[in-house]
């Protein structure tokens, strides 16, 4: 495999900024591909927040920070950022219709060698990979939001994805000083298949009378050792994509032990999603 040193990262929320964030105080080039100026500007002024607090910390150094800014290209020219990428990774919303258009126009720009990541968090590598001309460069590459904290890659091969891709996704999630973790192409993969009917059935014992919200993550705390309690976890996760993720497992495997909790479905509806509107099943 070449050698990866330039990398494209689609979107610039949440997820693709800590991305964005993370490779390039790894040393890596990067350019942060947005549809608009004020969320290209947005996605800057969070990772140099981000990086100040680290500098604030003692974790890095005032010229560190700066030599990572000046790591980070912005542009609102989808085929411009991938045209020379080693290794595009996509963090856009989650929804396939969405991400199924962004890869079909970076596989026609992106070089051949070019491997083609998706930070899905459930939707399935195998069919996103199936939309473009090399699904065996083809890869799942699951950070964990805080991106620069948290230190899981659930690295995630699609059925034709190549083993040297995957050696050299988990060799550059190294690299990033992350702890990358191979898992097969199946709905949810494996921490949101298992954390996912944790939340929707935390949220059911709300619904139907058993606790308070406070209650149910106190005991999950207190009695599970859980650093965050289910609902909290939900509310900074965003309700709505918890929805999203709940049903996808629940097309993909067709089973009701998916169905998602009429209460969460309600919240979603009332545009009560957590802690990106101020109110979920806490208020903030």
């Amino acid at each position: 495999m070449s050698e990866i040193k330039k990398i494209a990262v689609i979107g610039g929320g949440t997820m693709g900024n800590g991305i964005a964030h993370v490779f390039a105080m790894s040393g890596f080039s990067v350019k942060l591909a947005e549809t608009k100026q004020e969320f290209a500007d947005r996605a800057v002024n969070t990772i140099t927040k981000n990086l100040t607090r680290m500098v604030t910390k003692e974790k890095i150094t005032e010229d560190e920070k700066e030599a990572t800014i000046l790591r980070i290209q912005t542009t609102l020219n989808l085929p411009d950022a991938v045209k020379d990428a080693d290794l595009v990774v996509e963090a856009v919303p989650e929804n396939f219709e969405l991400k199924k258009k962004i890869f079909q126009e970076i596989d026609e720009h992106a070089p051949e060698p070019c491997i083609l990541a998706s930070n899905t968090s459930s939707i399935s590598i195998t069919k996103l990979a199936a939309v473009t001309s090399r699904p065996e460069r083809f890869i799942g590459m699951h950070f964990f939001n805080p991106v620069p904290v948290m230190k899981l890659v659930e690295v995630i091969n699609g059925l034709d994805t190549d083993a040297k891709v995957t050696k050299t996704v988990a060799d550059i999630s190294e690299q990033l000083g992350k702890v990358p973790v191979s898992a097969n192409d199946s709905p949810g993969f494996v921490s949101n298949r298992v954390l996912m009917p944790m939340i929707n059935e935390a949220i059911f014992c709300v619904y139907e009378g058993v606790a308070e919200p406070k209650a149910v993550d106190e005991v999950m705390k207190l009695g599970m050792a859980h650093p965050m309690g289910p609902l909290r976890l939900a509310d900074f996760i965003g309700l709505d994509v918890c929805l999203d993720i709940l049903n996808v497992l629940y097309d993909g495997f067709k089973d009701p032990k998916y169905r998602p909790c009429p209460l969460l479905v309600q919240k979603v509806d009332a545009g009560k999603l957590g802690d990106k509107t101020g109110e979920g099943f806490f208020k903030y």
